[in-house]
């Protein structure tokens, strides 16, 4: 898999009085990317395209450099306290990804360039917490991994929480992209996680990410570089013969994991969901997909702000649980399962 590289590139002009906005802007133009200019990372217009579907594709290979107006972090139950905003937006092409009606018709990538103010905020929230310890999500609506081989954003993020007394990262990812955050200076702060699923969703939903053998590739080397490491497995799902192929998944993991310290090795295992907004706008953009979304054969489940989602019923969800959690203590019995939702 290789690295994400933008087809086309826009700045907000404010962008350009930051250092990492002044940088983006000379390293892009030395990689000879189409460079535009927007008033507002919140209204980019001019995305090419000839329907909706080519436009959503090119604006999934679209960057958008500019500041984040917005300092007040996002709630980020239950995997952290605050969602940290460095980015927002993904290149990969997941059919079942919430993201498909969070962003709605800004599915382009978005990174954000007041670093400064953003660290100044998440201090604040630190301190209100102390002596209580605040983690921070860093991948809430973003796979930060996958752009910041550009950016750098994230590992600054990282050695920032690392000088901290109260304050811890996570973030989660399904690239391979890591090595230059291997000499990160994180001082244990900052949990390094990694998306695994069985071989059926990932050749059949995750399209634009790494392979699985490329992401544990990167597992191994994060452990190596003393990172705490964890692993969600995101989103489980009932397809014909899942106990097998989630039996599988985990002994392939335990297989290639050998050899390294996974001493506070962490889980999180989350069911498969989705909205009714989602699944109108991922049969659209899919339209080939054998995502099942089918709302009778689910549960009502409220959610915030009023959206509702269909998960599982109740008898599967606790199969799925219990089928979960035996293989997890079968292969990793020192792991600790952090919650299943």
């Amino acid at each position: 898999m290789k690295a994400f590289v933008p087809q086309l590139v826009y700045f907000e002009p404010k962008a350009l009085e930051y250092p990492l906005g002044k940088e983006l802007k000379d390293k892009f133009e030395k990689m000879g990317l189409e460079i535009r200019e927007t008033t507002s990372h919140n209204q980019v217009r001019g995305i090419p395209g000839e329907n909706d579907l080519q436009q959503y594709r090119n604006a999934k290979s679209t960057l958008v450099v500019g500041i984040r107006k917005t300092l007040k972090f996002d709630t980020s139950k239950p995997s952290a306290e605050y969602a940290i905003p460095l980015a927002t937006g993904c290149m990969g092409h997941c059919h079942y990804c919430y993201l498909q009606t969070t962003l709605g018709s800004k599915p382009y990538i978005r990174t954000y360039v007041n670093l400064e103010d953003i660290f100044e905020q998440a201090e604040k929230y630190m301190k209100e917490r102390a002596p209580e310890i605040t983690r921070f999500e860093a991948a809430c609506t973003s796979d930060i991994v996958g752009i910041d081989h550009l950016t750098h954003s994230l590992k600054k993020t990282i050695e920032f929480m690392g000088q901290t007394d109260f304050g811890q990262l996570r973030f989660v990812t399904k690239y391979q992209h890591v090595d230059h955050l291997l000499d990160a200076k994180h001082n244990g702060r900052t949990r390094f996680r990694f998306s695994v699923n069985s071989r059926y969703v990932i050749k059949n939903f995750e399209p634009g990410t790494s392979s699985f053998e490329e992401r544990i590739e990167a597992a191994r080397k994060v452990a190596n570089a003393d990172y705490p490491l964890g692993f969600i497995v995101a989103p489980i799902y009932m397809h014909d013969g899942w106990q097998e192929g989630y039996l599988e998944l985990f002994q392939r993991l335990y297989d290639s994991l050998q050899g390294i310290n996974l001493e506070g090795l962490t889980f999180e295992l989350i069911q498969h969901r989705f909205t009714k907004p989602a699944k109108n706008v991922i049969q659209k953009r899919y339209p080939k997909s054998k995502l099942e979304m089918d709302e009778t054969k689910r549960k009502y489940k409220w959610g915030r702000y009023g959206i509702g989602k269909y998960v599982y019923q109740n008898e599967e969800a606790a199969d799925i649980e219990t089928t979960l959690r035996r293989y997890i203590h079968e292969f990793f019995p020192n792991a600790e399962i952090q919650y299943f939702t």
